[in-house]
C-alpha cells in the first residue's frame, strides 16, 4: 500500500491526520482522475455520524466541484448504501466518509468506481501521486464550468427499498433486537425490519457526533445479548459504524459471529441451488471449524489474507457470489458490491423464517475450534513483522502446536497494531502462547 491508501481508503485521526486540506485535494484529484473519458463527472457523496463528518465532507465536495466534478450528498449513510446508489443513480464514483469500526477521533475516505467497486490499486495510486505533488496542476475551471451540489434526500429510502426487495419473505412474528452503533445505520436499519414486519427494538440510536461505536454495535456484542435476553427477543443484528459489517445474537444471547453466518447462508444457499461453482470465500482468520463444515458439504473454500478488498478480488476470481470475514464483513455479490450488514442481516433473518428454526439451532451446524486473538499496540507494524525475535518465538509456538492449530501474526490494515491469533483444542496452551508472544510484541511498542 502507498503512504495514504490502505486497506480500506484514507484513514487517520480527523485533523491531525485525516485533515481537511487533505480531503480537499483528495476530491479534487479523484475527481480529475476519474473524470476521464466523462464529459462531467457526477460523484455520489455520503458519510456517516462521526463529528468530523461535516468538516471533511465540505472540504471533499469542494474540491470535486473545484475540478468541475457535481456532487449528490447522500447523507448520513451506511458505506454499502453509497456503493449502490452510484449504481442506481447513475453516477461516475461514489465517495463514502468514514472509518467504520474505528474509534470516533478517527476518521476515512473511501472512494468507489461507477460500478460500485472499491478503486483498483492503480487507480488509487495515480490519485495518491497528485495528492503528493509539490504543484497542483489539474484543472481550476471558472464560471459554468464549476461543479455544482445536488442534495439527495430520497437517497435513503430508495436503499432501504432495495435491500427489503433482497427477501420475499415477511419477518412477521419475528422479534428483533438492532444495535445500530450509534452509526450510519441508524434509521435505515430499523425502517427496513420496520417495513419487514419484524417487531423491532433500537438500542443505540441517538448519534450525537462523538458516541459512534461507544460500547457498542458489532465489536460490543454483549449490549445486544443483554438486551435480547432481557427482552426476550428471537435474535439480535448489531452494526459497526457504516454498517458494512454485522454480527448476530441468538435467543439465549450467544454471539453468532461472521463465520457462522457465513456457514449458515452457504449451506441454506447450496440446498436452494442459489450457490454458484459450490464456492465461498473466507480468510485466513476464519475459524478452522468454518472449513470443515464447508468442505464436508462438498464447497470448495478460497482462503485469502485479511481486508475485504482481498475477499473480494478472490470472489471475481473464481466467480464464487459468497464470501466475507469473521468480523461479520460479508459480501453476497448478487446483492452489492461491497459487505452490506443490513442485507446479509436480512437474509440470514429470512434462513430462520424459511427453516423455521432459532438462530441457535443454525448456528450450531459449525464446530468452533478455541481461538484467541491479542491486538498489541507497535510503533512502526513493518519493523515489528520484521523482528528477528519474534519471528524465532512464532516459529517455536508453530513447532509446539503441530499440526494440531495454527498462529497467525499480521500488521491491521487500519490500525497501528499487530494482530495476534492462536488456535487449536486446547485453550489453556493457546493463552500461555499468546502470552509469550505478546510480550515479545510489547517490546517494541
Amino acid at each position: 500500500m502507498g503512504r495514504l491508501f490502505g486497506t480500506d481508503g484514507v484513514r487517520g485521526v480527523a485533523n491531525k491526520e485525516l485533515t481537511p486540506e487533505l480531503a480537499f485535494k483528495l476530491g479534487r484529484a479523484g475527481a480529475a482522475i476519474l473524470a476521464r473519458g466523462h464529459t462531467r463527472v457526477r460523484v455520489v457523496v455520503g458519510r456517516d455520524t462521526r463529528i468530523s463528518g461535516d468538516m471533511l465532507e465540505a472540504a471533499l465536495v469542494a474540491g470535486i466541484c473545484s475540478v468541475g466534478g457535481d456532487v449528490l450528498k447522500v447523507g448520513i449513510i451506511p458505506t454499502p448504501a453509497v456503493a449502490w446508489l452510484t449504481r442506481a443513480l447513475g453516477a461516475d464514483a461514489g465517495v463514502v466518509i468514514s472509518a467504520s469500526h474505528n474509534p470516533v477521533a478517527d476518521n476515512g475516505i473511501k472512494f468507489f468506481s461507477s460500478q460500485g467497486f472499491k478503486l483498483p490499486d492503480p487507480v488509487e495510486e495515480e490519485i495518491e501521486r497528485e495528492v503528493l505533488k509539490e504543484k497542483d496542476e489539474l484543472p481550476r475551471p471558472t464560471e459554468g464550468n464549476l461543479g455544482r451540489v445536488c442534495e439527495v434526500p430520497e437517497g435513503a429510502d430508495k436503499y432501504v427499498s432495495y435491500v427489503c426487495s433482497t427477501t420475499k419473505k415477511t419477518l412477521a412474528g419475528l422479534k428483533v433486537v438492532l444495535d445500530v452503533a450509534n452509526g450510519a445505520a441508524y434509521q435505515v436499519a430499523p425502517e427496513a425490519l420496520r417495513r419487514l414486519g419484524a417487531e423491532v427494538i433500537v438500542l443505540n440510536n441517538a448519534p450525537n457526533g462523538t458516541n459512534i461505536n461507544v460500547g457498542c454495535g458489532s465489536t460490543c456484542p454483549e449490549v445486544l445479548a443483554k438486551a435480547v435476553k432481557e427482552s426476550r427477543a428471537d435474535v439480535g443484528l448489531a452494526f459497526d459504524g457504516d454498517a458494512d459489517r454485522v454480527i448476530a445474537v441468538d435467543e439465549e444471547g450467544q454471539v453468532v459471529d461472521g463465520d457462522a453466518i457465513m456457514a449458515i447462508l452457504a449451506l441454506y444457499r447450496q440446498k436452494q441451488g442459489g450457490l454458484p461453482g459450490g464456492r465461498i470465500v473466507v480468510t485466513v482468520m476464519s475459524n478452522y471449524g468454518l472449513h470443515q463444515v464447508l468442505t464436508a458439504a462438498g464447497l470448495k473454500v478460497h482462503q485469502t489474507q485479511v481486508g475485504d478488498r482481498y475477499v473480494l478480488e478472490e470472489m471475481l476470481r473464481t466467480g464464487a457470489m459468497l464470501g466475507g470475514e469473521q468480523s461479520g464483513h460479508i459480501i453476497l455479490l448478487e446483492y452489492n458490491t461491497t459487505g452490506d450488514g443490513l442485507i446479509t442481516g436480512l437474509q440470514l433473518l429470512q434462513v430462520m423464517v424459511d427453516t423455521g428454526k432459532p438462530l441457535k439451532e443454525l448456528a450450531a451446524v459449525m464446530p468452533r475450534f478455541p481461538q484467541l486473538l491479542v491486538n498489541v499496540p507497535v510503533r512502526d507494524k513493518e519493523q515489528a513483522m520484521a523482528d528477528p525475535v519474534l519471528l524465532a518465538e512464532v516459529e517455536r509456538a508453530r513447532e509446539k502446536l503441530g499440526g494440531r492449530g495454527r498462529i497467525l501474526v499480521r500488521p491491521s490494515g487500519t490500525e497501528p497494531f499487530l494482530r495476534l491469533m492462536a488456535e487449536g483444542p486446547d485453550e489453556q496452551e493457546l493463552q500461555e502462547i499468546l502470552s509469550r508472544l505478546e510480550r515479545v510484541v510489547r517490546r517494541l511498542s
